[in-house]
């Protein structure tokens, strides 16, 4: 029996353009009125996504890729981890020597160095009216002087950034997933191509926070349920009682799942996974 269900946000429940399907609305209001957890599990920080989470009002949000954990209904903070300001200004330095673009995510803003460019524009045009976006010259100078509490910074370009990666796990006791929009996977949104990598504190991610949730709630993992698509899905939907994979998600994510949607993001994946496991 499944106590806990923690979904994926992007190319799960919600398309590129933050639409939800009448199957999955429908879907989510019977799970809601059952004794199922729902919880949202986003890359995405909270301030991003609180107006989709009025939307579906989930129990619980597992926000920054395991970064933070709230109470949806009560406001409780269960967990936060931030990324250091000396480790941020390190991975500036990274990003800065190999000519890449890197902004930071704080609970309320989204600081990016010099211009908006791939994930940073792209969330420019569907959150500016959720998040603060500031440009800034020198993104060292400002965590220097602010001292924002960062709770998450991506770094993205138009090359291989595998060996950036490495550098960065290496040397700054960081976690950095590495996410490709190419082909099928561009960024219709902004019409581009490029990868980036999601950087976090070490040893955090979606998992990591479904377990600290589950242990929180009293359930066991094998009584949990984990839906997604993309690449920081797979430990989740690989470790979790029951992992399922979107229709249309990255091929690594479809190889750990359990189980595979007929139906995509944008006709009722997620519905078609819930009514697959769950009894409603």
């Amino acid at each position: 029996m499944i106590k806990l269900l923690a979904s994926d946000l992007d190319g799960t429940i919600i398309d590129n353009y933050n639409q939800v399907t009448n199957e999955d609305l429908q879907v989510i209001h019977k799970l809601n009125n059952t004794n199922v957890s729902f919880a949202v599990c986003t890359g995405k920080t909270y301030s991003m996504t609180k107006h989709i989470c009025n939307k579906l009002n989930p129990t619980y949000g597992i926000f920054g890729n395991g970064t933070q954990i709230v109470n949806l209904k009560t406001g409780e903070e269960i967990k936060r981890n931030v990324v250091s300001n000396f480790k941020a200004i390190e991975c500036l330095k990274i990003a800065e020597k190999n000519h890449l673009h890197i902004h930071i995510y704080t609970e309320d803003k989204i600081i990016s160095q010099q211009q908006l460019k791939y994930m940073a524009f792209r969330n420019y045009i569907l959150y500016k009216d959720q998040v603060q976006f500031k440009v800034v010259e020198s993104l060292e100078k400002y965590i220097q002087e602010k001292n924002p509490n960062i709770l998450k910074l991506v770094i993205s370009g138009e090359k291989d950034l595998k060996d950036v990666k490495e550098q960065i796990e290496e040397k700054e006791d960081l976690r950095a997933i590495q996410i490709k929009k190419y082909r099928e996977y561009k960024d219709k949104v902004i019409n581009q191509e490029y990868e980036y990598l999601d950087i976090v504190p070490e040893h955090v991610t979606k998992y990591d926070a479904i377990q600290q949730l589950s242990h929180y709630l009293n359930i066991q993992n094998e009584e949990v349920m984990a839906v997604g698509d993309n690449i920081n899905d797979i430990e989740m939907i690989k470790h979790s009682g029951v992992g399922v994979a979107i229709g249309d998600s990255y091929q690594e994510v479809k190889d750990v799942a359990n189980y595979v949607t007929k139906n995509t993001v944008k006709n009722g994946g997620f519905a078609e996974a819930v009514y697959k496991f769950i009894q409603l």
